[in-house]
């Protein structure tokens, strides 16, 4: 009975606006409801605090970051996504017996730290987390300071792994 009445109700109030009504004036309101709705919606509040702990987060680089402050001057594979950390080879891999050395910042502690940069030996390259940061890099010619050269050269197996960057000593500041 109730469905009845409601049936007729809505099909007497359809039947009314489809005569009173185009499609064209039907569309105009509809787009003009999306266009005021477009308007209203960013002016409602809605919590971005998880979006602002995402950016922190991604702003405080990690040791599997190319832009990790002890990676100023690495050339090569990063070892903690390769099995190692930063400062170890991972097992099956043995240091090379020369290295190069870089002066990186610490933005945490606003010191500068020398950073002996060791390639890891002995197995084929790890081919994840590839970094070439060239601070303070120098001439070829000037080995200890320079990054493109393969150090495994030294050691008895010449595979190169990967690369770590441990931090040896505070670097005494510059004399000017």
């Amino acid at each position: 009975m109730f469905m009845d009445w409601f049936d007729r109700l809505s099909e007497g109030r359809v039947r009314k606006l489809a005569q009173t009504t185009s499609r064209r004036s039907a569309l105009v309101r509809i787009g003009r409801a999306l266009v005021g709705t477009a308007f209203v919606v960013p002016v409602l509040p809605f919590d971005r605090s998880a979006q602002a702990a995402e950016g922190r987060a991604k702003s405080q680089k990690t040791d599997i970051d190319c832009e990790y402050w002890r990676y100023c001057a690495i050339d090569g594979f990063l070892c903690t996504c390769c099995g190692g950390s930063v400062s170890q080879c991972p097992p099956g891999t043995e240091p090379s017996k020369i290295t190069w050395v870089g002066t990186c910042r610490n933005a945490a502690d606003g010191k500068d730290y020398l950073i002996s940069y060791n390639d890891c030996c002995g197995v084929t390259a790890c081919g994840r987390c590839l970094c070439n940061n060239n601070e303070g890099e120098r001439p070829a010619y000037r080995m200890g300071v320079h990054n493109d050269i393969n150090w495994c050269m030294a050691n008895s197996s010449t595979m190169y792994h990967c690369t770590v960057a441990a931090a040896v000593a505070l670097a005494e500041p510059r004399k000017r």
